[in-house]
């Protein structure tokens, strides 16, 4: 099971960054999409399988992003994510991009969990929730000592 912080490794590639060399700005919200895909997978939950067997997909809800320094053409970014909160039908993540040691975006994401065939909002899973619920639990655990 995943701990209460995940980091996913990202290769900034030329195609990434626009004329001026940098990451084009909408680029980040696919490092950080790769970044919960694989907070997800690591929890023991592969989004199609979610879709197949539970029916149910998680969409994005609501996000606020602060862009503090660019990233470049070849750069090595770590991409955090770390659970905020469970709700009854979605969950927010607090994202980071960091590259060097220095955080260059901060993001706050919200996530719904929709039936698969109807678009219409839906409970998160049971056992996807206590899951991540039992993160949250070990977060504010670690945050005590």
């Amino acid at each position: 099971m995943s701990s209460h912080r995940f980091s996913w490794p990202v290769r900034v590639y030329y195609e990434d960054t626009d004329a001026g060399g940098v990451v084009y700005h909408s680029n980040y919200l696919n490092f950080m999409e790769r970044a919960r895909t694989e907070w997800l997978r690591d929890l023991g939950y592969e989004q199609t399988v979610v879709k197949d067997e539970l029916g149910v997909i998680i969409v994005v809800h609501s996000l606020s992003i602060n862009f503090k320094k660019p990233a470049r053409f070849n750069d090595m970014l770590e991409v955090r994510c770390e659970l905020a909160n469970v709700g009854r039908g979605s969950i927010e993540m607090a994202q980071t991009i960091i590259c060097n040691g220095v955080e260059l975006i901060q993001a706050h994401v919200k996530a719904a969990f929709v039936e698969a065939e109807t678009f219409r909002p839906v409970a998160i899973p049971t056992a996807m929730k206590q899951d991540m619920i039992n993160i949250q639990a070990m977060s504010l655990n670690v945050e005590k000592l």
